[in-house]
């Protein structure tokens, strides 16, 4: 009777072994995503805010980084970076968002413009609420006429821009405009991140948590919203075979 019941016993853990594997095999790419994605950089934010939370005035490498920025300033890129960093936020993210959101409306796309919907209004919303938080003080390195008034940690430019870019990725993941949205996109996010530093609005420290919170947010709302480019017909397909399963 004890050997049968260790026959049991042992015949579960290797069944429960069999689903592991398998489980493995089908969902190790959605958790190295996580992984790389989601937790570490959160955890690079959370060490950056900890370390702004406890010496506001930035890094030694954050003021090592704006000087030699700064060195280079000549007036051609003095009126190219007050031009080109107004394309982070209102003057080119945000109509790019309608536009794209009004595209997914005609077309009938649900998920996708959910996906938009939650996912860039959100990012707005943790920037200003990290902001008022953490309440870094913008850099005072040098004379500017361009000093925005709220907080500086984390930068809401790079933000903008890399949540822009990272949607833009992660619908078009698969097709033949990915490439060039990560070619292009990537040039876009690095050019913001440039111009907040040669205006000397932001640290460095600022750029990177921007861009870090806002990938980690991309890829965490896309694992709950699933958003692809399908029509209403596809996802209400899509639904009916869920409920099927579900009964």
């Amino acid at each position: 009777m004890e050997q049968s019941k260790q026959a049991q016993t042992w015949a579960k853990l290797q069944s429960f072994g069999t689903f592991l594997k398998q489980w493995f095999n089908r969902h190790w790419r959605s958790l190295l995503l996580l992984l790389i994605g989601v937790y570490l950089p959160l955890q690079i934010f959370a060490v950056l805010a900890v370390q702004v939370w406890s010496q506001d005035n930035g890094f030694h490498w954050d003021r090592s980084l704006l000087i030699a920025i700064h060195a280079n300033a000549q007036a051609p890129l003095d009126q190219f970076a007050t031009f080109f960093t107004k394309l982070g936020t209102r003057w080119g993210v945000f109509p790019a968002t309608v536009a794209i959101m009004l595209l997914l409306f005609v077309r009938r796309q649900w998920r996708s413009l959910l996906y938009l919907l939650i996912t860039l209004p959100g990012c707005a919303l943790i920037n200003t609420n990290a902001k008022v938080w953490l309440h870094r003080v913008r850099p005072h390195l040098w004379e500017k006429t361009y000093l925005p008034q709220d907080f500086s940690f984390p930068s809401g430019h790079a933000m903008s821009s890399m949540e822009f870019v990272a949607v833009l990725i992660i619908l078009t993941w698969g097709s033949r405009w990915c490439g060039a949205v990560v070619a292009l996109g990537s040039l876009f996010v690095l050019t913001i991140g440039w111009t907040r530093l040669y205006l000397g609005v932001h640290y460095p420290s600022d750029i990177l948590a921007g861009w870090l919170i806002a990938i980690a947010w991309a890829i965490a709302t896309s694992f709950v919203l699933k958003p692809r480019l399908m029509t209403s017909k596809t996802l209400l397909n899509e639904d009916s075979a869920e409920r099927i399963e579900g009964n």
